[in-house]
Formats: C-alpha cells, structure tokens, sequence
C-alpha cells in the first residue's frame, strides 16, 4: 500500500510544482483545444464563407462546400486530435523509458519500419490508396518494433535504454536507406508516397481515422496505466524493484504503447517530427517531472500543437504546407535551444 506514493513522491518533491500548475494547463489545454477545433472546420485553403460553413454542419445539401466541410475538413480535425494524441504520449512514454530527455518516439525504429512497408506496398503492389497504405505501414511499425525489441533485450547483459536506442536507431537507418534506394530506382514509387512521407493530414477521411483509431485507443489505455510504473523506473532499476515496481514488464508495455501510438499516427499520416519530443519538455518545464501530470496533459497539449500547425499550413501559402514540415519549423529552434540548454549531459 505504501509503494504507491513512495514512487512517485521524489519526481514531485524535487521540483516543488505541480498540482496547481497542472490543473490550470489543463484548463488552458481545454480551452486552447475546443477553439481550435472549431477553427479547423472554419479555416482552410478554400475560401469558404462563415455561414456555409455552419449551414454544411447543419446538414448535408449536396453542395461542394458540404462535401469539403462533412468530407475532408471535419475527419482531418478529428485525425489532427487523435493523431496528435497518439505522438504526445509516445513522446512522454519514450523519454523516461530511454532515460534519454531528447528521444523522439521514432527512435524505435518505428517510423522507419512504416516508411519501409509503405514503399514496399507501392513499388510491389502499384497502390497508392490511402487504406492500403496505412495497413502496411501499421504492419511495418509492429514489425520493426518487434524486431527492435528483440534484438535490444536479449544477451547475457539484458535490455538496457541504451540498447534498445541503439538497436532502433541502426534498424532505423538500415531500412530508411533501403526505402531511399527504392525510390530512387523508381521514380513513379516516389510520387505515390511522398506526400504521405512529408508528414501530411490533407486529404484524409474518415476510412483513414477508422483504421488507426483502435491501435490508438489501446495504445492509450496501456499509456494511461503506465505513470506510477514511469516514475518508479526512472529512480533506476534496483530502486524500482525495491519499491515493488517490474522494470521488464514496464519496459515491455512501453514499448508496445510506443509502438501502437507512433505506428498508428505514421500510418495516417507519415512520419511527423518534433511533435513527440516538444510537447513532454514543454510539459516538464511546467508541471515538473511527474509522469502522473505530464502523460494525461500530452492529451490536450499535443493536439493543440498539431491542430496549431496544420491551420498555419493551410493559410501560410496557398498550395497548403504538410503538417509534418510545420512541425519541423516550429520544432527546430526548439531543438536547438534544449540542446543548448542541457548540454551535452542531456544527450
């Protein structure tokens, strides 16, 4: 019974916030979430006025502006919320796990694995539909994890964070270089995926959202159950086991959250950067390091900065920005600015 607070309680003491600063960030996450939401609906590349807007929510007519607002806009919001939950817990997941403050979630190797099985699909099978797509690279992500979890546990030394990195990251490379190659050898195989590898929420529909929405559901169940556990582990291992936590079937269970969340997001809509390693710093800056604030927050933190980005792609140019390359303007500069924050110990 006292194992409970005794985990959490010196990722908490340490810093001397939390409690009040979480609950009005989550008031503002809220807040910020709703108002987006609504803008995402209203706003897009088209101009559509106000008042069809609202009369499209009110029912379906027949109209091209119904079919855009019921058809495109309001599932690209709602893959917007749910992939942008997806990589906001995969990030918060990823970097107590790794006991690394600078991983992102592909560092697995998962993003990798469903680049490879995308283009694989392309070039073998001719496709480019969207649900064909996402099926593979959904298989590419478990696939790869597995493989990646496989090899980085095993050994007379066991898993370690550094590892499991390590594996991931070589598996990452490895297959990301073979993609490279395919698309190269194959120009055509390029055009039916590069869109989808820019990292892009457009032309997303509801087949799209229903196909990754259970792998994201699970992989948010486990992610919620994994605080405590989190906080335990990043007192180290012995320490861990002695406050009657399991390191292995922590690890276990976050890797495979990790796995379903930022496989299923990469699926839907390719390999978004930034979003997974940004939203959990900016948490822990405010609420400090308790996993018991910092991954339900990602819920509402990590939406608001997809739904931010992919309306500023749509209204920057004309031709619409990729989410993806959004993320990589807004999250370079912060990059940059942990580094030179942490130092070199952080990395």
């Amino acid at each position: 019974m006292a194992a409970g607070p005794l985990v959490s309680t010196p990722a908490v003491a340490g810093t001397g916030i939390g409690g009040g600063r979480g609950v009005l960030t989550v008031a503002v996450g809220v807040g910020l979430l709703a108002l987006l939401t609504v803008a995402s609906v209203f706003i897009g590349s088209g101009d559509i006025p106000v008042a069809d807007v609202w009369a499209a929510l009110q029912q379906d007519s027949g109209r091209s502006t119904d079919l855009i607002v019921r058809q495109f806009r309001i599932p690209r919001t709602l893959l917007a919320i749910v992939v942008g939950i997806a990589l906001g817990l995969a990030g918060a997941i990823i970097q107590p796990l790794t006991r690394n403050p600078l991983a992102d979630p592909g560092i697995l190797g998962v993003n990798a694995g469903a680049y490879a099985a995308v283009v694989g699909a392309a070039a073998i099978l001719g496709s480019s539909m969207t649900t064909v797509l996402v099926g593979f690279a959904m298989i590419g992500a478990l696939v790869a994890a597995v493989i990646v979890y496989g090899v980085g546990t095993t050994g007379p030394a066991g898993g370690t964070p550094t590892r499991l990195v390590l594996t991931g990251v070589a598996l990452g490379a490895v297959l990301t270089g073979i993609s490279f190659a395919v698309t190269l050898v194959k120009p055509e195989v390029f055009d039916r995926v590069r869109f989808w590898s820019a990292g892009s929420l457009q032309g997303r529909q509801f087949d799209t959202l229903w196909a990754v929405l259970p792998f994201i559901v699970l992989g948010t169940i486990i992610a919620l159950l994994l605080p405590r556990a989190l906080n335990a582990l990043s007192l180290g291992e012995d320490l861990a086991v002695s406050l009657g936590s399991r390191p292995g079937t922590t690890k276990l269970a976050g890797v495979l959250a990790v796995t379903l969340l930022c496989g299923a997001a990469t699926a839907a809509a390719g390999p978004i950067a930034f979003v997974g390693l940004m939203v959990p710093h900016v948490l822990r800056a405010i609420v400090g390091p308790d996993q018991r604030w910092i991954i339900p927050l990602s819920l509402l933190a990590a939406p608001v900065l997809l739904l931010t980005a992919d309306i500023l792609g749509r209204v920057v140019v004309s031709a619409e920005l990729p989410v993806g390359v959004v993320t990589a303007f807004l999250g370079a500069p912060v990059l940059i600015a942990l580094t030179r924050r942490k130092g070199v110990r952080g990395l």
